[in-house]
């Protein structure tokens, strides 16, 4: 069984940081994808940025390129989010997600992100 369980949000004044984390349990193989969505209030769901496990390729949306960096930690199957120079329109609770080798989607609970102005 697939468990993604995220920590690391919480409230932070604008222009501060926080890292977010994703600690992964039940992933098979070596060929998957995993990252992060958020949630804002009253907007889309909308993805933050993600890792590919093969060759570490990162992809990140526009918004958070040059703020947000993703990373991941193999020997503890832990994947990071260090998010800096936070705005008040990064608030939203954040979510894990991993795709598999056969294209099976995960999600963890999510974690509350807020950025007070």
């Amino acid at each position: 069984e697939v468990q993604l369980v995220e920590s690391g949000g919480g409230l932070v004044q604008a222009g501060g940081s926080l890292r977010l984390s994703c600690a992964a349990s039940g992933l098979t193989g070596d060929d998957y994808a995993i990252g992060w969505f958020r949630r804002a209030p009253g907007k889309e769901r909308e993805g933050v940025s993600c890792i590919r496990s093969t060759d570490g390729y990162t992809f990140y949306a526009d918004s958070m390129k040059g703020r947000f960096t993703i990373s991941r930690d193999n020997a503890s199957n832990t994947m990071y989010l260090q998010m800096n120079n936070l705005k008040p329109e990064d608030t939203a609770v954040y979510y894990c997600k991993a795709i598999d080798n056969i294209a099976t989607a995960y999600w963890g609970q999510g974690t509350q992100v807020t950025v007070s102005s």
